[in-house]
């Protein structure tokens, strides 16, 4: 008996492009991103690659990529770059794409990025309050020997970075042609390069979040800023990964499917198969998530006077960083729980932390996915969720318990029931790996390839 091979990507190149990918400081998106990236690789992408434009030191990027494969998220240090390490490295490439300098330089504020001798290569233009600064055509000013040159706007300096890379890839292969598909991991970035018309590039946009605005729950409300400039672009992305099929559909009802709709879910690693009940610590719940506002982090605090109040023995160990830190520890103290809530800041030690628990609660206002509940499934934790319209209520698929957002009652009642009740927790844990294994590499890699190949073997709807 045969089995049919795995699927595959056509042959072309790939490359994922974030703002900033950094552990530590961009929370689930930061584990999304290189495990997409390694998703690419085990479909057949030839050494595709993580970027980001962040203008951040070498030194520091440097850590960032170190950090990624330390923690098993990418093969080699090789397969992240940044825009700026580049262009300190090599600015030929630099050189060549920009226009000979004729107006003058830009008036405002600039930033300077220099070579190791301290000799300015390019100048860029920075906004302050700006929200579409990525959008103009200020002067990026490349400083060479044989006279200043310039490049109009962002979009046009990441063009250039993005056609040198390309363009060593199809001299390797002796392919001029070759596809490149850009897969854009941030709408700011996307946004900028929507319009590029090069036929032989395939323009690729994830979503990580929820398009909504607060109270985050009203699908027919009005979406302003860079969600609505963005959604206005919808039909110019050769296709667009959404991680749930209840926000594909949602914007697909109220703005269209151009025919280029996937839901392609972030994945997570199963592991090993996790601990039973019988050696977990029965009072023990634990969150994973930054500290900041989305994560309502404070709701599940407030919930927890009630909690410790009917089951004495609970501790809540929070786990992530975040700029509301400060603040949370002060409600902590306010509410006279800190003997039994922690904040422990960023952990490498996920899975352990997962394995010794009873429970993971999240109080998020709003999701993309909840790539952290997955994670915790993953490790036969039963969940306690608030029911954020995306995310939480596909990811969770009976292996817990949804509140709805913003209900601090129904959050204790979950969390008290769960832990007062060892013979429901137990039935969830049994169907939490089931639910967690709809993320897996293998389970996702198909959508993934499906919407790939009707990208690489179409033309770019741009160059129509």
């Amino acid at each position: 008996m045969t089995t049919d091979p795995a699927p595959s990507l056509p042959d072309a190149d790939y490359v994922l492009v974030g703002s900033r990918v950094a552990l530590g400081l961009d929370g689930g998106f930061a584990v999304a991103v290189p495990s997409r990236l390694r998703l690419l690789a085990s479909a057949g992408a030839p050494d595709p690659l993580q970027l980001s434009v962040d203008g951040a030191s070498p030194e520091v990027h440097a850590a960032q990529r170190q950090a990624f494969v330390d923690a098993g998220l990418l093969e080699s240090t090789a397969s992240a770059r940044n825009l700026f390490d580049d262009i300190v490295a090599d600015p030929s490439w630099l050189r060549a794409a920009g226009e000979p300098l004729t107006d003058g330089a830009f008036d405002g504020e600039q930033r300077v990025i220099t070579d190791a001798s301290g000799s300015a290569i390019v100048s860029l233009p920075v906004f302050r309050d700006n929200p579409t600064w990525h959008l103009t055509d200020a002067p990026i000013v490349v400083h060479a020997p044989d006279g200043d040159r310039v490049l109009r706007g962002f979009r046009s300096l990441y063009g250039a970075w993005l056609t040198h890379l390309a363009d060593e890839r199809r001299a390797a292969a002796g392919d001029p042609d070759r596809v490149l598909v850009v897969i854009f991991e941030s709408r700011q970035i996307g946004e900028a390069m929507v319009d590029w018309d090069d036929p032989r590039v395939r323009l690729v946009h994830t979503v990580h979040n929820s398009h909504l605005p607060e109270p985050y729950d009203d699908p027919d409300a009005a979406v302003t800023g860079m969600w609505q400039r963005w959604l206005s672009t919808l039909d110019r992305y050769d296709a667009v990964l959404w991680p749930t099929a209840a926000q594909r559909d949602e914007v697909a009802a109220r703005f269209g499917d151009p025919g280029t709709f996937h839901v392609v879910p972030n994945t997570v690693e199963l592991g090993t198969e996790p601990p039973g009940v019988e050696s977990r610590d029965p009072h023990r719940v634990v969150m994973l998530n930054r500290l900041a506002p989305q994560k309502r982090v404070d709701l599940a605090i407030r919930a927890w006077v009630r909690v410790v109040e009917a089951v004495p023995g609970a501790r809540l160990d929070v786990y992530g960083d975040g700029p509301l830190r400060e603040e949370l520890q002060g409600l902590i103290d306010e509410l006279g729980v800190a003997a039994s809530v922690c904040l422990h800041g960023a952990t490498a030690d996920r899975d352990a932390i997962f394995d010794r628990a009873a429970l993971f609660v999240t109080s998020t206002a709003f999701e993309g996915q909840g790539l952290s509940i997955a994670e915790a499934l993953a490790r036969g934790l039963p969940v306690v969720s608030t029911d954020a319209r995306y995310g939480p209520r596909e990811a969770v698929d009976g292996a817990g318990v949804l509140v709805p957002p913003g209900d601090l009652d129904a959050f204790a009642d979950a969390i008290i029931g769960l832990l007062q009740d060892d013979e429901r927790r137990a039935a969830l844990s049994a169907r939490a790996r089931a639910a967690a294994a709809r993320f897996a590499s293998d389970a996702v890699r198909p959508a993934l390839v499906t919407a790939l190949r009707s990208v690489v073997e179409k033309p770019s709807r741009r160059a129509r």
